[in-house]
């Protein structure tokens, strides 16, 4: 029951372009070699995927359903065949998941550093937020910002966060609080961080709701940069801004967040020497004093 690939590869053009001649064309096939593959996939599931309406093809209603399907199964082999392509030469190869702006803001700066001391290994980095099948998708580590729960894997502790109120040097004095006239930036996933660090240094925590929302930290972060406000923000993001001075730390207390930092490994992949590697690594640098000023 497993169909010939090149017929689904003519299905799927045939379905694209309402057409057998330019699915031929696109294939470099002749016409009749299109119609042939697809009669005989249509033989092998015995159903019609295509109608013939005037001089255009059309999807039948099963085809319809089957069309996505197909579009996936030929993308997935296509992806499978350009990651076998890219591993000549490779000793090793490590997929690793991490949330979005953890990864650009601090991994990304810091993964030259365990790729020279790995030579030969391939990385592949995607970003996600949550957790998920880490054998599913292919995925050796993630980092993950929570509690540790994650099936399938063991969570081993990174740090803890540190939260930092901080504005566009242009809004503050050096060393003045924080006043009511600048308004306040949120991440919307977080809707508690401006009412704590209120209550924490001495403000009334019910004046933290007012401001602008944003859903994610790289947002966040741009909006205080360009003066938008005052922002809450995690040290090891700001690394840069603050030193450079784009960003500058409101005088009062940083704000220990009660969730931490994870990094998870699927537990096949637990005893492998890679992501062992990483873990080692990671925590080494996290010990080097970010992202997190308790690290």
């Amino acid at each position: 029951m497993m169909p010939d690939l090149t017929a689904l590869q003519a299905f799927e053009a045939a379905a694209r372009h309402g057409s057998f001649t330019r699915a031929a064309v696109e294939l470099n096939l002749t016409q009749s070699a299109v119609s042939r593959q697809i009669k005989d996939l249509e033989a092998q599931l015995g159903v019609a995927l295509f109608q013939r309406v005037r001089q255009r093809v059309v999807l039948s209603s099963l085809g319809e359903r089957l069309r996505p399907e197909i579009e996936r199964l030929l993308s997935d082999v296509e992806h499978l065949t350009l990651r076998a392509a890219s591993a000549r030469d490779v000793t090793g190869h490590l997929t690793i998941a991490t949330l979005p702006t953890f990864g650009s803001r601090w991994l990304m700066p810091r993964l030259p550093d365990f790729l020279a001391a790995h030579s030969g290994m391939q990385a592949t980095v995607i970003s996600r937020s949550g957790s998920f099948d880490l054998t599913e998708a292919g995925v050796d580590v993630a980092i993950h910002y929570g509690k540790p729960v994650w099936p399938g894997a063991t969570c081993s502790f990174l740090c803890t966060e540190t939260v930092l109120a901080v504005v566009a040097p242009g809004l503050l004095e050096d060393g003045a609080t924080l006043p009511g006239t600048i308004p306040l930036l949120h991440l919307d996933s977080r809707p508690m961080l401006w009412p704590q660090w209120l209550a924490a240094n001495g403000g009334d925590m019910t004046d933290g709701f007012r401001g602008h929302r944003f859903d994610q930290f790289s947002l966040l972060i741009e909006a205080a940069t360009a003066g938008m406000g005052a922002a809450l923000l995690p040290s090891y993001l700001i690394e840069r801004e603050v030193a450079q001075g784009d960003l500058k730390v409101v005088a009062g207390e940083p704000l220990d967040t009660d969730q931490g930092y994870w990094i998870v490994v699927a537990e096949e992949r637990s005893s492998d020497p890679l992501p062992q590697g990483f873990t080692a690594w990671i925590t080494r640098q996290v010990g080097q004093g970010a992202p997190s000023a308790n690290g």
